[in-house]
């Protein structure tokens, strides 16, 4: 009895000379391995959409959970998701009020703009301030398949990812020390 490349059993039978192996009491073409791998492929891109489509819900609903992931990951740790997202959620909730329009796009284009220099990215289709303004949930979508894509885990954060990234997660240095 031999062994697939996945290291499971596989018993050859008179059948194998008309390309046919038996595995686990079931007949299988000789190229199970290569359909075994298009179904492996297939549902690893299924879990891929579904992560897609619940931070496209997060980022709908309250974009502030998306802005604090993307942006503790562009701070590199300097800054929290928590306190990133709670300074988003006060700017939105004050300038709703005075100006009748979130004017949170002022605060989340620079992380844009960011993202942008250090991946070299084009600004397209238009200014980051604009794509911001016109529709932040698209922009911060855009943004976190972006991170995804690059090799990121949003949702770990900037601990959570920076081993992966050759840089260690560590609290920013404080210029002159502390002073009573």
């Amino acid at each position: 009895m031999s062994k697939n490349t996945h290291g499971a059993p596989v018993s050859v039978t008179a059948a194998a000379t008309s390309k046919a192996v038996t595995r686990n009491l079931f007949i299988l073409p000789a190229s199970s391995s290569f359909s075994f791998f298009l179904f492996h492929e297939s549902r690893k891109k299924s879990r891929q959409l579904h992560s897609m489509l619940l931070a496209g819900c997060i980022t709908f609903w309250c974009p502030c959970i998306t802005f604090g992931q993307i942006s503790e990951i562009l701070d590199k740790g300097a800054t929290s998701c928590c306190a990133n997202c709670a300074t988003f959620t006060l700017i939105h909730l004050l300038t709703s009020v005075a100006f009748a329009y979130p004017c949170t796009c002022f605060y989340s284009y620079p992380y844009r703009a960011r993202l942008r220099r250090e991946f070299e990215l084009k600004e397209y289709p238009c200014n980051d301030c604009l794509v911001h303004f016109c529709c932040m949930s698209c922009a911060l979508c855009q943004e976190y398949r972006e991170l995804k894509s690059r090799g990121f885990n949003v949702e770990k954060g900037w601990a959570g990812n920076a081993s992966q990234h050759g840089e260690v997660a560590m609290a920013p240095k404080v210029e002159g020390g502390m002073r009573r």
